[in-house]
């Protein structure tokens, strides 16, 4: 079935509940602002939108549970995770809406809007300088998503976030943040758009074709280069041989160890999963074996796996949401 055929519909669905939750976080917080929502194939904000769309699968229960058994997660099922994507998209519509990136205290508290985007982006876990909220430290990628991630946290309901960085510099840029909104919140925006850039009825792709497309873009075909690694963890079969299999270990394993790096890293679990595939392979043609107890083995492959799927995800773009 092409997804343009898929019939979908926002109208009386949890997406919609959660699209009105939105909207009434934005009127709480002296907002007149309201992102208009389509669906399409992922979570994206179109340049110069002041809508955005969300992934298909957000409006039927089944293509949820397509997304997962194609892809290992579906990004935003959850009430919570959704809530997180909804005002982190509902931020960069109302940058469009306001060209808030050119106001000179946006370019000094965020940085340069026009900075390139990177397939990839240098991360530093212990920097206090920008907000936690989607993950992977995803504030650090670019200056418009630190902005988006700042106006997420500033929007949530509860977030205390004066209380939460205290002490730290992003909590500067909050209160930066702050003052703009306060100064354009009441404001009607100057831009509005109507446009829907790949919205569903444009998209002919058949399910089957989406999902191998999707499935290529995250992956990648790596030479194999870690067998030295793989020796660290485990054991030679001379030495264990009444030991439980290397590959039986990880396959076992697979479920915890796909969430917990994917988790670590930022990276699809689609991509994780890959990693996990191509070290049981080798385990299983190298024959290895178990010769620690199982919770040093579960850290072990957990670190090794996180090697990996690095490797594996070099040259991938990051988890950009526009």
């Amino acid at each position: 079935m092409r997804l343009c055929d898929l019939g979908l519909s926002i109208e009386g669905t949890a997406l919609k509940r959660r699209i009105d939750r939105l909207h009434a976080e934005l009127r709480r917080a002296g907002l007149v602002f309201r992102p208009y929502v389509y669906l399409s194939n992922d979570w994206f904000t179109p340049e110069g939108s002041t809508g955005f769309a969300v992934p298909f699968y957000l409006a039927h229960r089944r293509l949820v549970q397509l997304e997962h058994a194609q892809m290992f997660e579906a990004e935003g099922s959850t009430h919570e995770w959704c809530m997180k994507l909804l005002r982190h998209e509902a931020a960069h519509a109302m940058d469009n809406a306001y060209h808030l990136h050119r106001r000179a205290d946006w370019r000094r508290t965020f940085g340069n809007y026009s900075a390139p985007y990177r397939s990839a982006y240098q991360v530093r876990p212990t920097s206090k300088h920008y907000v936690q909220h989607l993950g992977a430290w995803y504030a650090q990628s670019h200056p418009a998503e630190d902005y988006a991630e700042s106006f997420a946290v500033w929007l949530a309901p509860n977030s205390r976030w004066q209380k939460v960085y205290e002490g730290w510099p992003a909590r500067k840029k909050l209160q930066q943040l702050d003052k703009m909104l306060r100064d354009i919140g009441d404001l009607p925006p100057p831009v509005r758009t109507r446009d829907r850039a790949e919205s569903l009825p444009q998209l002919r792709t058949t399910l089957r074709e989406h999902y191998r497309n999707k499935q290529a873009s995250y992956g990648t075909q790596q030479p194999w280069r870690h067998d030295r690694e793989l020796r660290m963890v485990f054991d030679e079969p001379a030495t264990t041989t009444r030991r439980e299999r290397a590959a039986t270990f990880l396959r076992n394993e697979r479920v915890e160890l796909r969430t917990k790096v994917s988790a670590l890293t930022g990276q699809y679990r689609y991509v994780v999963d890959q990693a996990i595939d191509a070290m049981t392979v080798r385990c299983r043609e190298l024959d290895l074996r178990l010769s620690r107890p199982r919770d040093q083995s579960r850290l072990g492959a957990a670190v090794l796996t996180t090697m990996v799927t690095l490797a594996l995800s070099r040259g991938h773009k990051p988890r950009f949401r526009r």
